[in-house]
């Protein structure tokens, strides 16, 4: 199955009006960056097991670990949670950054250092977020 089939299935799967704000996310990131490498992680390891939700990914970084090993991975990442939404801004090294940049002004979401989580677009300031998503994309680009 093509990763634009398994992106399609899994936001048709979800319940309105979380759907639409999912569809939303999707195409503001696919204007951030047109063209970008789609990723659709299903949430489950090696053996089959559930291990986090779904989610699906934008662009394309290497990720340099500790010790020195690399992974390609990618720069924004959407899933559904039981609560909402979360937006993963992902390389970042600094984990105080997305907080102290954009926490104060997004609205009703909880920040951490890579993920803004929210119930519903609609009660946060979608500019901000954009903001924030176009921050971590030129940050994490090559």
């Amino acid at each position: 199955m093509s990763v634009h089939t398994q992106i399609s299935d899994y936001v048709a799967a979800q319940p309105e009006p979380k759907r639409r704000d999912i569809q939303t996310l999707h195409d503001i990131v696919l204007t951030l960056i047109p063209g970008c490498r789609l990723w659709f992680l299903d949430g489950k390891d090696e053996r089959g097991r559930t291990v986090s939700n779904p989610n699906i990914g934008y662009g394309l970084q290497t990720m340099t670990y500790t010790d020195g090993r690399t992974r390609e991975f990618y720069q924004i990442g959407v899933s559904a949670n039981t609560t909402g939404i979360s937006v993963y801004i992902m390389g970042l090294d600094d984990k105080t950054y997305l907080p102290a940049t954009y926490g104060a002004d997004i609205g009703k979401a909880s920040v951490t250092g890579y993920c803004i989580k929210f119930s519903a677009l609609r009660n946060i300031n979608v500019d901000i977020l954009e903001a924030a998503m176009r921050d971590g994309i030129e940050r994490t680009s090559t």
